[in-house]
């Protein structure tokens, strides 16, 4: 038997903004031609990241980043699964990207199926020189060989635990916590 467990916090919302100013500071740190840097958030939660981060930069160093939307759902490997009328949104990406540093942005890194659906979305726009990932959560689990270059936070999960990533753009509040299922002892 299986009950609900109670959310554990993981993340407050300036905890929030603390991690994405430090994640700020390591790309800029870590690019040697910002011009040629754009993200990519992936659609739903990846995309207030991307904004928020390209905000962060500007104000530091003066310079916008574009940010595009990635919506995967038609390169998802479970698109048979999802259902019988999928939601597709549309890619919005109004910037080229072939010869550009691609940063692809998500809250949340578990499988590794999200961001292979992603890389495949933007690939089909042109070839950027190089592709890198940055994560607020990393919550291991992978099933595929993706790591992020940029993460904003480890966290150690069981399968039947999901990390639930709030941003007020999306869901009226910056937080986030770690939910599940606990399993009954005998």
């Amino acid at each position: 038997m299986t009950s609900l467990k109670a959310p554990i916090p993981l993340m407050s919302g300036s905890e929030i903004d603390r991690t994405i100013v430090r994640l700020a500071h390591e790309i800029l740190e870590r690019t040697t031609d910002l011009p040629s840097l754009v993200f990519a958030g992936i659609r739903r939660r990846g995309v207030p990241l991307a904004e928020r981060l390209a905000r962060k930069i500007a104000e530091l160093e003066k310079i916008d980043i574009p940010v595009g939307i990635v919506d995967i759902t038609l390169y998802r490997d479970d698109l048979t699964q999802v259902g019988q009328q999928p939601v597709v949104n549309k890619t919005e990406i109004s910037f080229p990207i072939a010869g550009k540093d691609v940063l692809i942005v998500d809250d949340v890194l578990y499988t590794g199926r999200t961001v292979r659906a992603a890389m495949d979305a933007l690939f089909k726009l042109g070839r950027p020189a190089r592709v890198q990932l940055l994560v607020l959560i990393d919550r291991g689990h992978r099933e595929l060989p993706i790591e992020a270059q940029y993460t904003g936070r480890t966290v150690v999960t069981t399968p039947s635990q999901v990390v639930e990533v709030q941003f007020h753009e999306t869901d009226g509040v910056d937080k986030v916590v770690l939910a599940g299922r606990e399993e009954a002892r005998s």
